[in-house]
């Protein structure tokens, strides 16, 4: 299978080294850039799978640059890392086309989190063991027969088996959540664990993890 090719664009020396190294760690291709202009060129020659793109580079900024792409017909998904707080930057940036931002600093899982859950959109099936996931219909089945799932528990459900082996903050699940709390968070894993025989490991005051095996 081919890697996924990511384009980091980003300034900062340390945070981009950074970031590449965790995302080859991951299994994606990276090219990093340090300015929109080399960023732009590099596209001309390069098709990516997604664009993670500073707001304040050198020549072009990510805003500008991303504009650029979208008037060309370029729909690559796009997630701005940005330390600008401010509701008109960010509306400036969904204006642009981006489909995701996160706002420095970072916790580096939530990133990654964020960044496989984009580059599966295009594939509806995600599987684990005799678990698939058809995201685009949103079914849930166990050797191919249906199981009966509420739509909170699907959420919940489709975040733990997209990111099998890794540790999830409590507070991306409260996002799929109607009423988030921790009791009501606890039920859901504990009927998931149940319902479908999943090693969900609890890891205190963060978050769950969904075990590999």
């Amino acid at each position: 299978m081919n890697k996924r090719k990511i384009l980091l664009l980003e300034d900062d020396e340390i945070l981009s080294q950074t970031l590449k190294k965790l995302l080859t760690l991951e299994g994606y291709t990276v090219t990093l850039v340090q300015d929109g202009e080399d960023a732009l060129d590099i596209t001309y020659n390069e098709k990516f799978d997604l664009y993670l793109l500073d707001i304040n580079v050198p020549l072009i900024n990510g805003i500008d640059f991303l504009k650029l792409l979208r008037d060309a017909g370029d729909k690559t998904p796009a997630f701005f890392l940005t330390a600008l707080q401010d509701i008109t930057s960010l509306s400036d940036a969904f204006d642009s086309g981006c489909d995701d931002y996160i706002k420095k600093p970072f916790d580096i899982d939530e990133l990654l989190i964020r960044v496989k859950a984009s580059l599966k959109k295009d594939n509806p099936f995600v599987e684990y063991k005799n678990i698939k996931f058809d995201t685009f219909k949103n079914m849930v089945y166990i050797d191919e027969e249906e199981v009966n799932l509420g739509n909170v528990e699907k959420g919940i459900l489709s975040l733990l088996i997209k990111n099998v082996g890794m540790s999830i903050d409590k507070s991306i699940f409260f996002d799929a959540m109607i009423r988030p709390s921790d009791s009501a968070l606890r039920v859901i894993i504990n009927k998931l664990r149940k319902n479908l025989n999943l090693n969900i490991k609890s890891l205190k005051n963060i978050g769950y993890k969904l075990e590999k095996s």
